[in-house]
């Protein structure tokens, strides 16, 4: 691409791994020492998704990552995008735009989209070399360069951290927010300690669920690090495939992914899994990095009561607790979580439009939702089953 001002220019590569590891390791949040690594925005992790066919080819996910340049020709910053022949597998939802946009005559897709594919978790997508806020910055004018170069209807930055959002609204990207539900760890000694901070009805009710999980001979196990064996993959991949097809129609992410990535980054993964009679039935993935859990899939090939928020939901704040862990980030959607102890979280997004006939139009409907995303908040916090009154830890538990 061309140059900008001056100071940096800006070049469209075909992926990370077009960029070194050493390169992208200088990148802010990829050092897994660092305290706010994020595992996801890896060249372990992105490179997985490329070299497994997850992206790419036939998928509308072509990756187009912009490495951003200083005048010595010296990496400054980069930015995990991808053009985008569709909008699945963002979590961010923009068809509304897409079909108002298509049926004003105009063409939506392509568009540039900076994210990870198939992962709704915040985490930086303006990386820059140590964390630079110059370099950020660049990164966001990159976008905006890049979309207009490349004739794209417009691009979109799900999943940003606030304050990298904030930089590109002030570069001239529309704000949007949306919620996710969070376990936030406040020191708890351990899950009973958890349950001390609830109310008493709520408190008794977790009980009897985890206990019901359990029920028909049901254990289940952690696994990290060596004990991810093919074996085990294959086991979970039967799992994912199965809940995927009944419940989206298509799974994203193929066999070969959960292979590269138990290989190249193995202790960055939680897995949960369920057994019973001597044989696995269920299982989610997690990744842990920065003082977090992520979790991501779940898939089982045998239905039992409550066995889903015991494996997704009640495991990983075990988990969290145990290990000293500050926050469970339990994926998209779900107000059931709320009653399991998560709380509402605000996530931000950060989008550029070209035309200005669709920018203004979505422009005054992300005003209205992002009212009505706090409104939710509100009235969601105060649904949450902690006792009123500021959270108890290390305190006693009375009997029930």
């Amino acid at each position: 691409m061309s140059e900008t001002d001056g100071s940096y220019s800006v070049e469209a590569l075909p992926g990370v791994r077009a960029f070194s590891a050493a390169d992208w390791a200088r990148l802010d949040s990829t050092d897994r020492n660092s305290p706010d690594y994020n595992p996801f925005i890896t060249h372990a992790f992105l490179s997985a998704l490329e070299l497994s066919d997850c992206v790419g080819k036939g998928t509308g996910w072509q990756p187009k990552f912009l490495k951003v340049l200083d005048d010595q020709r010296q990496l400054i910053a980069a930015v995990p995008s991808y053009i985008k022949a569709h909008s699945q597998g963002e979590y961010v939802f923009d068809h509304g735009w897409a079909d108002a946009y298509m049926r004003a005559g105009g063409q939506y897709y392509p568009k540039l989209q900076v994210a990870v594919p198939f992962t709704p978790a915040t985490g930086p997508r303006l990386l820059s070399v140590d964390g630079n806020i110059e370099g950020k910055a660049a990164a966001a004018a990159a976008i905006i360069e890049a979309t207009n170069e490349l004739k794209l209807s417009s691009a979109h930055v799900t999943f940003a951290p606030e304050g990298e959002s904030e930089l590109m609204v002030a570069q001239g990207f529309l704000r949007r927010t949306d919620q996710q539900f969070h376990f936030l760890n406040q020191g708890y000694r351990d899950y009973q300690d958890f349950l001390g901070t609830l109310a008493s009805r709520k408190r008794k009710s977790l009980r009897k669920e985890r206990e019901a999980a359990y029920a028909n001979g049901i254990t289940v196990e952690r696994l990290t690090g060596a004990d991810l064996t093919e074996s085990v993959w294959d086991q979970f991949f039967m799992f994912y495939m199965d809940t995927g097809s009944r419940k989206w129609g298509r799974p994203y992410l193929t066999r070969k992914f959960f292979s590269l990535i138990g290989q190249s980054m193995p202790g960055d993964i939680l897995l949960v899994m369920a057994k019973r009679n001597g044989r696995y039935i269920a299982g989610a993935i997690n990744f842990i990095g920065g003082g977090r859990i992520y979790g991501r899939n779940w898939g089982c090939i045998e239905d039992h009561p409550f066995l889903h928020f015991e494996v997704c939901y009640h495991q990983a704040i075990d988990h969290a607790i145990a290990n000293g862990l500050k926050v469970v980030e339990a994926g998209a959607q779900g107000e059931h979580k709320l009653a399991r102890g998560y709380v509402p979280v605000t996530t931000h997004s950060a989008h550029y439009i070209r035309h200005e006939g669709l920018r203004r139009a979505v422009a005054d409907y992300l005003e209205h939702e992002r009212a009505e995303v706090a409104r939710a908040a509100e009235y969601l916090t105060e649904l949450a089953p902690f006792r009123k009154g500021p959270l108890l830890t290390g305190g006693t538990l009375e009997e029930d």
